[in-house]
């Protein structure tokens, strides 16, 4: 197909490019899949909507910061849904040896430890961080050190994070095998 189509095929490995990343349609996303506690997937649901309000009203910060909260509340329902497997990943965080209980944790340690159990891809992992990093601002002085205002671009690059984040961790076997 690639060959048709005067592309290069991708190599095993290669990184996938931000313009890549950014076209990707994920059609079927739903946080249902995730066998998550349904009072959550409620509130997250409904937070989902209100980011497709504010990209329609072009409030970039309110799309960043929510994608965020989405984020992280998606790994944390997992992660109490799996503690075990959370807690003794080698990416857990960890205090005098001992793992730190999930209110503990920030969505950094979330993501990594998600990464380690294979349940997001290099990919989205790096993406996440970036998400990550710009829902800091919502600490003002943290927004005013980075010198920087996150524009519509900015926020549909953090809503296409979110919704791969999603899709991957809804097509992944792992979350609902209870053997894992």
């Amino acid at each position: 197909i690639n060959k048709l189509l005067g592309r290069k095929p991708r190599q095993e490995g290669q990184q996938i490019t931000e313009d890549e990343f950014l076209n990707k349609e994920f059609k079927q996303i739903s946080l249902e899949k995730l066998n998550c506690d349904s009072t959550v997937i409620s509130v997250l649901n409904q937070r989902l909507e209100e980011i497709k309000h504010c990209l329609s009203a072009k409030a970039s910060l309110a799309v960043i910061f929510l994608c965020g909260s989405v984020l992280e509340g998606i790994l944390l329902s997992i992660a109490i849904k799996k503690p075990k497997e959370f807690n003794q990943s080698s990416a857990s965080p960890k205090k005098e040896g001992k793992v730190l209980q999930f209110h503990e944790w920030t969505l950094n340690n979330f993501i990594e430890v998600a990464y380690s159990l294979g349940l997001l891809k290099e990919d989205v992992k790096k993406f996440s961080h970036a998400l990550r990093d710009f829902r800091n601002y919502i600490h003002p002085y943290q927004q005013l050190a980075s010198r920087f205002n996150p524009d519509e671009y900015t926020a549909r690059i953090c809503w296409q994070v979110l919704q791969a984040a999603i899709y991957q961790l809804s097509m992944n076997r792992n979350i609902y095998d209870p053997h894992l």
